[in-house]
């Protein structure tokens, strides 16, 4: 394999919160684990894979000159995102005019929600849904409506489009978000489920705030299908958000970026997004871009995926095979697991809380799903080297569910 995916990071010490916040953030992270067990981070999502390259070497040759004062966007910058939407997800007609920067898809979502909501209005949501967005709704004063997935008889996340239609119509809703890959669920919609989402949102006048971070990381055998490759009406009502940060564990850097084709939105999207007047890239977050979305980044991605398959495969394959009263389905895309326990806590006497704290004791770092809307279900990254998701089965198998 030409790049690493098997070294195991030590982030201790270095800005990695998903280290160093263990015992530490109560009630968000895990307890540090007892003495005798490192800790295998699996809950925050980011991963623990040196990074590409490309981002590294673009990174330092900006840096070695001397001089960070203002700027604007390179050419450059436009023309990585084009080609890496054209050549990956098939995006046709995309235009730099189309493209604006965002601190972070969260802001962006709040940004496209001041524009298409009043405070206090009604905002349709999946669930399972992930926290981010369950914040930071709440928090600018909008109202969340649940319309939950539910699982089919192979156990596939769907959407159910007559409780979209019936909470839509009942509840006067004109703003959905949608999550495509759906984090915490892991689901890749494919483009039928897509064109009937859209026909209830173009039936009742609703635009959509697409959350697509996750785009980039398919597992085998799935495709990513970017909504506002559905043309014509889904164009005209959708604010997209994207990110390198997750495909490229960028986080620290800050940098997101939304497409939006229709310029009655766009206009009004960039002028909620500029009103704090610090929403802007740094030159070093830009530079890492396009070092990512380059022809080595496009390799790196690919590697990433086909270890991150495998990696999924393994821990799905561990559970059913080793944790009775443990259910999940596969997930599509993400590095994410998202099991429920419900049966497993039923059948030996324990509360979700008591699962989680024998976890983390042996050093088995993953994150309670409650906060996702799960009522019995852990939330398991699995973006580390297949020796780690290995270690962390085998723990969870003695000390855990088999103990």
């Amino acid at each position: 394999m030409k790049y690493d995916f098997t070294s195991i990071l030590d982030r201790r010490g270095h800005d990695a919160l998903a280290v160093d916040a263990l015992g530490k953030l109560s009630g968000f992270a895990p307890e540090a684990p007892e003495e005798g067990f490192d800790a295998i981070p699996m809950w925050v999502a980011d991963m623990n894979f040196p990074v590409c390259p490309a981002i590294t070497d673009a990174i330092i040759g900006r840096a070695s000159h001397p001089a960070f004062g203002y700027y604007s966007p390179r050419k450059e910058y436009f023309d990585s995102i084009i080609r890496w939407q054209e050549t990956r997800h098939g995006l046709e007609g995309l235009i730099p005019e189309y493209i604006g920067y965002e601190n972070g898809v969260l802001g962006g979502l709040v940004s496209a929600l001041n524009v298409l909501c009043p405070r206090g209005d009604k905002v349709l949501l999946h669930s399972p849904t992930y926290i981010g967005f369950t914040n930071t709704i709440q928090n600018n004063g909008y109202q969340i409506i649940h319309s939950p997935l539910v699982q089919d008889q192979d156990g596939i996340w769907r959407m159910d489009y007559e409780d979209m239609e019936e909470k839509i119509r009942a509840g006067n809703i004109h703003t959905a978000v949608f999550c495509s890959p759906h984090n915490p669920c892991g689901r890749v919609w494919e483009r039928d489920e897509l064109e009937k989402a859209y026909a209830l949102f173009r039936k009742y006048d609703v635009y959509v705030i697409s959350d697509e971070i996750w785009s980039d990381i398919i597992l085998k055998g799935h495709t990513h299908i970017p909504a506002l490759s559905l043309g014509g009406d889904a164009r005209r009502r959708t604010v997209a958000l994207y990110a390198p940060s997750k495909t490229f564990n960028l986080a620290g850097l800050i940098g997101s970026y939304h497409i939006i084709y229709d310029k009655w939105l766009r206009d009004r999207v960039r002028r909620q997004s500029s009103l704090c007047h610090y929403n802007d890239m740094n030159v070093l977050s830009m530079h890492a871009l396009i070092g990512a979305y380059s022809p080595e980044g496009m390799e790196w991605v690919d590697q990433l995926c086909g270890v991150l398959t495998g990696n999924v495969r393994l821990a799905v394959d561990y559970f059913r095979t080793h944790f009775e009263g443990v259910s999940l389905a596969e997930p599509e895309g993400t590095y994410m697991l998202f099991p429920d326990c419900s049966q497993w806590c039923r059948d030996h006497h324990k509360t979700l809380e008591e699962l989680e704290s024998m976890c983390w004791r042996v050093g088995v770092s993953l994150q309670d799903g409650r906060m996702f809307n799960g009522p019995w279900n852990l939330r398991v990254n699995l973006a580390l080297p297949r020796t780690r998701v290995q270690e962390a089965l085998e723990r969870l198998d003695k000390y855990v569910f088999n103990a």
